[in-house]
């Protein structure tokens, strides 16, 4: 087998090629007449799960795909994700593995880690979570009053509660309507006191769970929390440890103390932004619809994983995208990029992507410490439209920078209500906003009146299905993952640590250490009293 070769973007010959054609492709002109609806046909991805990705609104032309295809093969990207998912060293950072694929199913070989193996090791958790689940929900596990648990609440942050959230708010309303509703689920991240607070004073706190997730059991913000609800708890009259349970490490303090009911893991080889599909997910999502939701999620992700081995980039719609998103960063010079889902289940899912990309590639060294010389990660920004419309699309319509746009949208809702009002229903209104919206991003407005006019040649895709189900959620997150981790590649970045999370966090304890000076401690008497 061929080595690999970890090259930085502007070594490659292909790159090279790709700088010459900024301003390859006017997307107005490519979308107009007869010729733009074939394009919307050929410019087409299937995905699993029902998704497809469709990328005609951006300003791609067959000349610039024959070079990102050569991009594609010349930087290894399909040989450095067998890396990843075959269990080889990729994260220098910190000198470990990336298995977050292995939670969902094996693409590869057998990963052995001090004679474990890790999808074994993964199978076994969600099952242990199963059947915890399952028997609060049959009320075999009960509060001290004998009372069955009506609500679970998360305490974690960054991609302990990021991901997860987003991922509940995507199905609840979709397990209501399909009778896998099984208790309520709240989050606590900030360790603003009035978040905790806001939680626990609108809950039953007597028939909640919590989850404490912390890989280290020593997350400061998370353990911070964790003693206010305790403290919440113990006022209350109740026993803290029959109210918690632990998604943590096998080493870390609390897989084995006594004060949580019970422990569920994960590993160093799974990073927080990555984690959903592991217990940091699958415990609140199995206990708020079922373990039988958590595993169609999975299925989608493991389908959606297995597409992104595809060498064909044409058939391959996370590697096009991240191709695309850096030909767009790199030459074109956008330096955003908008999510924009047409679905008010996906809410939370642009805040969730915000981490995953920008936590993992905004890098400004490659993964060898050395500086580079090129942009990487784009900032990730979006609201669930229509909302967005009628907020931030002024800047993307007529602002002076272009910001590339990636839109989500679903055939059908989820709770299958709706109603008509002037000949349409509220559904279709929506997916009326989109067609809408991609258009008139590209094609702009001509107008005498310069107030009116609008320039166009703002590029979109749009990845749409039917609607939001466990499975396609999997599919769409295992998409945005596997897209991030492209570009990672392609920058020659380490997408798989975040130093730059660390440095707020240190100097903080000084400052709570009291041994600070300077700036720090003139700061610091600003706000506390």
């Amino acid at each position: 087998m061929k080595s690999i070769s970890w090259d930085n973007l502007n070594k490659l010959e292909s790159y090279k090629k790709l700088q010459a054609l900024k301003d390859a492709v006017s997307v107005a002109k490519a979308l107009s007449g007869a010729a733009g609806g074939k394009r919307v046909a050929e410019f087409s991805i299937p995905m699993s799960s029902g998704l497809t990705y469709n990328y005609a609104a951006k300003q791609i032309n067959k000349q610039v795909l024959t070079i990102l295809k050569s991009l594609a093969k010349e930087d290894q990207l399909l040989e450095k994700f067998a890396a990843v998912y075959n269990g080889e060293i990729v994260n220098l950072g910190e000198n470990r593995m990336v298995l977050h694929h292995l939670t969902r199913g094996q693409l590869g070989n057998d990963v052995i880690v001090e004679g474990v193996n890790k999808r074994d090791f993964y199978s076994k958790q969600q099952k242990a979570i199963a059947d915890f689940a399952d028997k609060v929900h049959t009320g075999k596990i009960v509060n001290e009053k004998g009372e069955k648990y009506t609500t679970v609440c998360q305490i974690g942050i960054g991609g302990s509660d990021l991901g997860p959230r987003a991922m509940y708010l995507a199905l609840e309303n979709w397990a209501k309507a399909n009778n896998t509703f099984k208790m309520e689920a709240h989050f606590i991240s900030n360790v603003d006191p009035d978040d905790g607070a806001t939680v626990l004073t609108s809950i039953d706190i007597a028939k909640t769970i919590f989850i404490l997730v912390s890989k280290s059991g020593t997350t400061l913000e998370t353990l911070t929390n964790e003693s206010f609800v305790k403290n919440f708890l113990t006022k209350a009259g109740l026993d803290p440890a029959k109210h918690m349970i632990a998604v943590t490490s096998e080493t870390s303090p609390l897989a084995s103390s006594p004060d949580y009911l019970a422990a569920f893991f994960m590993d160093d080889f799974i990073g927080g932004r990555y984690s959903s599909t592991s217990a940091v997910g699958g415990a609140i999502l199995s206990l708020a619809f079922g373990s039988d939701v958590f595993a169609s999620f999975l299925k989608g992700a493991a389908a959606e994983d297995k597409l992104a081995t595809e060498t064909d980039i044409t058939k391959n719609a996370a590697l096009m995208d991240a191709l695309i998103g850096v030909y767009e960063r790199n030459v074109q010079g956008y330096p955003s990029t908008a999510v924009l889902p047409y679905s008010q289940a996906l809410s939370r899912f642009p805040a969730h992507l915000q981490q995953l990309d920008m936590e993992s590639n905004g890098k400004s060294i490659n993964r060898f410490g050395k500086k580079i010389t090129y942009v990487t990660g784009p900032v990730i920004f979006g609201e669930p439209g229509t909302n967005g419309q009628h907020s931030f699309y002024q800047l993307l319509h007529q602002g002076t920078n272009i910001i590339p746009l990636q839109f989500i949208a679903f055939q059908q809702n989820q709770t299958g209500k709706d109603v008509t009002i002037q000949g349409s229903t509220s559904q279709t209104k929506l997916c009326a906003n989109v067609a809408a919206q991609i258009v008139a991003f590209a094609c702009g407005k001509d107008d005498e009146n310069s107030n009116k006019f609008f320039a166009g040649e703002r590029p979109s895709s749009i990845i749409y299905g039917k609607q939001v189900t466990p499975e396609s959620l999997g599919a769409l997150l295992s998409h945005y993952e596997n897209k991030v981790m492209f570009q990672g590649f392609m920058w020659n970045v380490n997408s798989f640590d975040q130093e730059g999370v660390q440095l707020g966090k240190t100097l903080a304890k000084t400052v709570l250490s009291g041994k600070m000076e300077g700036a720090l401690k003139a700061y610091a008497e600003l706000l506390i009293k």
